[in-house]
């Protein structure tokens, strides 16, 4: 068996387990054909495969870090300022993109921001081709800012599709498999492009994710629709905020209104700002620590992106089970127990540090945001903000991932020790005590919304 397909086959097993799950899962109280449900799948596959390759694209630069650490070209506060750029650009994206995307539809703005991802991959690589890395970082900071632009096209697309095409009393399940996606995507980046550099050399890293996203453009363009009637089926009443009212998407002002004046939203968009702070500082800097500790033999950071998978995988489908059929559809529940989780693994990494425990607490802790971030950004946006909204909302939500994101990379980039210091694991002790802080006000957040569900706009008057 080649070592590729050997090391893919554990997420193939469980994947195929996932889906024997959901297969022998009871139905939801919506009835749709076999027809419907056939073509609902087409849809979503390649729009869910096209958002994670988008994230080979994104972290791949993760990747690359040791690559052009080992050359004297970016130290960890280097890459911690790269990252804040890209990651703030993302997050103030949304105002543009997030209003681009209810009134284009997501299926225009998917295809725009892969294009626009591709070609910014092209220029990163070209800078090393071309060896300009003498200006490597004012370099970076602009072409890494400009992908992510067009990257933050990518969740805002795929939520604004699919909540035109599931009910909220479906969308448990569909924020697990959005999870999925996420945990792919992370496999992808940290495994795919591994093995793309220790074959090839760092521009290819990000070369080859550009020439997937091109493929998976061409795809979307013939196979992917905004909602059931561009496939030729009826839509439906979808059951969430703007249910009942015209599919004309609201102005900006007016959705903003809205958004920042729902205690729900504001506190989702506060849960999944430490979310953002909480994902990256483990899945960048767990790798970042075992290279710079030694402990790159370990089985779990010998195989990264695999393990970050598995457990993504896992989250999103025990979180969005458990959300449409143990809470009633209900997020808060779900967001609450993993940030319970997040917290007891912050306190782990602390006490893990130098012992072959660190690896697993890390895996756990991703696992806990995994499922959050499905959950809260990949279907508590669309419920509460609703389908024909869901651009801004998701924008919202998603931009303050980032902006946790952003200040966890300039916060840890400046605290963590380089250099000879780090190689010693005791001085990576400010690591989990930063992270701890947001662990704990996320659970408090979470348990704030234990009871939210979404009422419409129409309803509400009513």
């Amino acid at each position: 068996m080649p070592p590729w397909l050997e090391q893919f086959l554990p997420i193939l097993i469980l994947l195929a387990v996932v889906a024997l799950v959901l297969w022998r899962l009871p139905k939801v109280e919506i009835d749709h054909s076999d027809a419907f449900r056939r073509r609902r799948f087409l849809n979503w596959l390649p729009l869910g495969l096209t958002y994670a390759f988008l994230y080979m694209g994104r972290y791949n630069l993760t990747v690359a870090k040791s690559a052009f650490a080992e050359r004297g070209l970016m130290t960890n506060e280097d890459f911690g300022l790269i990252f804040m750029v890209g990651a703030w650009v993302y997050g103030i994206a949304f105002l543009i993109n997030g209003p681009l995307c209810d009134r284009w539809g997501g299926r225009r703005t998917i295809l725009v921001g892969t294009a626009g991802s591709a070609v910014a991959n092209v220029l990163m690589g070209l800078v090393v081709v071309f060896d300009w890395t003498a200006n490597l970082f004012p370099l970076y900071c602009v072409l890494f800012g400009i992908n992510m632009y067009f990257q933050s096209f990518g969740a805002v697309s795929i939520v604004k599709v699919n909540a035109g095409w599931f009910h909220v009393r479906e969308r448990g399940v569909l924020g697990g498999i959005f999870g999925i996606l996420i945990s792919l995507g992370i496999y992808f980046a940290f495994d795919w492009n591994g093995a793309i550099l220790r074959a090839t050399s760092v521009e290819w890293v990000f070369f080859a994710p550009a020439a997937i996203m091109v493929v998976f453009f061409v795809i979307d363009v013939f196979v992917i629709r905004d909602d059931p009637a561009g496939a030729g089926f009826e839509n439906f009443d979808l059951g969430d905020a703007t249910s009942g009212e015209s599919e004309e998407p609201d102005g900006l002002a007016v959705v903003l209104r809205r958004m920042l004046s729902s205690r729900v939203i504001l506190i989702i968009a506060a849960i999944e700002f430490c979310s953002g702070f909480l994902r990256n500082s483990t899945m960048q800097w767990g790798r970042i620590f075992s290279k710079q500790t030694g402990v790159t033999e370990d089985f779990i950071f010998a195989n990264w992106g695999l393990m970050m998978c598995l457990a993504g995988i896992l989250a999103g489908m025990f979180s969005g089970i458990i959300s449409d059929y143990v809470f009633n559809s209900r997020r808060g529940p779900v967001a609450a127990i993993l940030y319970a989780g997040l917290a007891v693994g912050t306190a782990a990494i602390f006490f893990a540090l130098g012992s072959p425990a660190i690896g697993w607490a890390l895996i756990f802790m991703q696992l806990c945001v995994i499922g959050v971030h499905g959950m809260l950004s990949g279907t508590a946006s669309a419920d509460f903000g609703g389908r024909k909204n869901a651009g801004v909302a998701v924008g919202l939500i998603d931009g303050c991932v980032y902006a946790g994101t952003g200040l966890q990379a300039v916060i840890l980039g400046k605290v963590l020790p380089d250099g000879e210091a780090a190689k010693d694991p005791a001085n990576w002790a400010i690591w989990p005590v930063v992270m701890m802080p947001l662990a704990v006000l996320g659970l408090f957040l979470a348990l704030r919304i234990w009871n939210a569900k979404p009422k419409s706009q129409a309803a509400a008057a009513h």
